[in-house]
């Protein structure tokens, strides 16, 4: 028995004429199989995708410092800080692009597809415009119906200025959420070079939420950037502000008593115009040390502005990135292939084991 079993695990030959035998039960099913996939993945929306590449410029503190994160980030470990101090350093990038204030700042986009039919905002584009499967419509005609058994509002889509990324309504929270799918931030560990994904059902409107991204990106890093040393640029505007107006009361406050009091004999009256005197120098003094400090914060912000080097800027897609159609098709006649295969020789695979 043991020698029997043993040749019906080497005996090949016998499994490839039955399958020779079935050959006409393996052509019906492929073609069955490629009907179906047909059917299946023609009507699925098509979708484009279009990739950015930035580099920032590195705020390091300290050279020390940074070629320690550096020398860090390249064997796999993560300093905390990232490079240079900050509290969101570049690793941390994709968090901001997912975060839900990130999202909802894209709805209000100006858009047009690539036919000229469509001139809207991006979150118009995505409530109204956007192509569904023929296989959707079921779907889309049951949750329809059930609209009418539920008298909750959380369907109801704002306009793209007055959505509330701290309170979504469900329909708002299904759209951030596709959003969210479709634009996608990675940022390589040893070079900080950020990649933005993006991808949707038009080619123009890929790349132009591309571009977008990459601006809104840039303003958030540079907001975020130069945050301290435009709040110093406030500070010494409102104190230049402010000792500008006491230098000038002074002067007029020395000016009225030096017209009073022309011929001074009086030692009390010499003091006293001694004193304003002193005074008003003290509060000039003080309003050029205030100028000073704020054409140093200014500089302070431009010094914190970081540049960036776009490796790759945005363009409009020529092919679509999915679905895959004979990808598809060709996976799901491989698969209908080895099931076919699998059930024809069950009675040799039950033998052999």
């Amino acid at each position: 028995m043991e020698e029997q079993k043993k040749e019906k695990v080497i005996d090949l030959r016998e499994i490839f004429i039955q399958l020779w035998n079935s050959r006409k039960l393996i052509l019906k099913v492929w073609a069955i199989t490629f009907v179906l996939a047909c059917l299946w993945i023609f009507p699925q929306p098509r979708t484009y995708q279009t990739s950015v590449m930035l580099a920032p410029e590195n705020a390091s503190s300290s050279i020390g410092a940074s070629d320690l994160g550096s020398l860090a980030m390249s064997m796999g470990f993560n300093m905390g800080g990232g490079t240079g101090g900050d509290a969101i350093y570049p690793l941390l990038y994709p968090k901001v692009v997912e975060s839900n204030d990130f999202i909802v700042s894209l709805f209000n986009i100006p858009v047009k597809t690539i036919d000229g039919e469509v001139k809207c905002d991006y979150l118009t584009y995505l409530v109204d415009h956007q192509k569904v499967s023929i296989w959707s419509y079921p779907k889309i005609w049951l949750m329809e119906g059930l609209k009418f058994l539920s008298s909750s509002e959380e369907g109801i889509v704002e306009t793209a200025g007055r959505i509330n990324p701290f309170r979504l309504s469900k329909k708002e929270f299904q759209i951030v959420e596709g959003v969210r799918r479709n634009v996608r931030c990675s940022v390589d560990k040893k070079t900080d070079v950020i990649t933005l994904n993006v991808a949707d059902q038009d080619p123009l409107i890929c790349a132009t939420l591309a571009d977008s991204v990459r601006a809104r990106l840039q303003e958030f890093i540079i907001d975020y950037r130069t945050s301290k040393a435009r709040i110093d640029v406030e500070y010494y505007e409102c104190m230049k502000a402010e000792t500008y107006v006491d230098y000038q009361n002074s002067v007029q406050a020395y000016s009225r008593f030096c017209d009073a009091h022309r011929d001074i004999i009086l030692q009390s009256m010499q003091t006293q115009r001694d004193y304003l005197e002193n005074d008003m120098q003290m509060k000039f003094n003080t309003y050029n040390a205030m100028s000073t400090q704020l054409d140093a914060a200014k500089a302070k912000v431009q010094e914190r502005t970081p540049a960036f080097t776009i490796l790759q800027n945005a363009s409009v897609p020529t092919k679509a990135s999915s679905p895959k159609r004979m990808v598809f098709v060709a996976t799901m006649l491989f698969l209908a292939t080895i099931v076919t295969s699998l059930y024809v020789v069950r009675k040799e695979l039950h033998l052999i084991f």
